[in-house]
């Protein structure tokens, strides 16, 4: 299987349980890993993979409308996304909200799932 990786990507969304958290949006920090067809280097072929712009595209219009009180839902959330959506067997995904805590420059979550659990 071949991957996808997309690092460093940075949203504004809306997460969090505490009232400071409620009242703005906060920047979260992105890695998304996910595996596409191989036939896709086989073939030079966009339509055989998953185009990595539109996943960006795509995460950004969903965050900018929703909101979650936890890391690990939105998480779930995306990862759904990319399994049922765009198709990938296997995805893993780390969110870090930035600067959140005193000293403690981001705080987050790392999930993996793939289609076959």
């Amino acid at each position: 299987m071949d991957f996808i990786f997309i690092d460093e990507l940075r949203v504004e969304a809306q997460v969090g349980i505490y009232p400071r958290e409620k009242i703005t949006t906060q920047t979260l920090d992105i890695n998304l890993t996910f595996g596409v067809p191989d036939e896709a280097a086989r073939d030079d072929d966009i339509a055989r993979t998953i185009d990595y712009a539109v996943v960006i595209a795509r995460i950004r219009k969903e965050l900018a409308e929703r909101r979650f009180n936890l890391l690990e839902t939105l998480g779930e959330f995306v990862i759904e996304l990319m399994l049922n959506e765009f198709g990938a067997p296997w995805v893993k995904i780390s969110i870090a909200k930035i600067g959140v805590a005193k000293g403690v420059r981001r705080v987050g979550v790392q999930i993996e799932r793939s289609r076959n659990g």
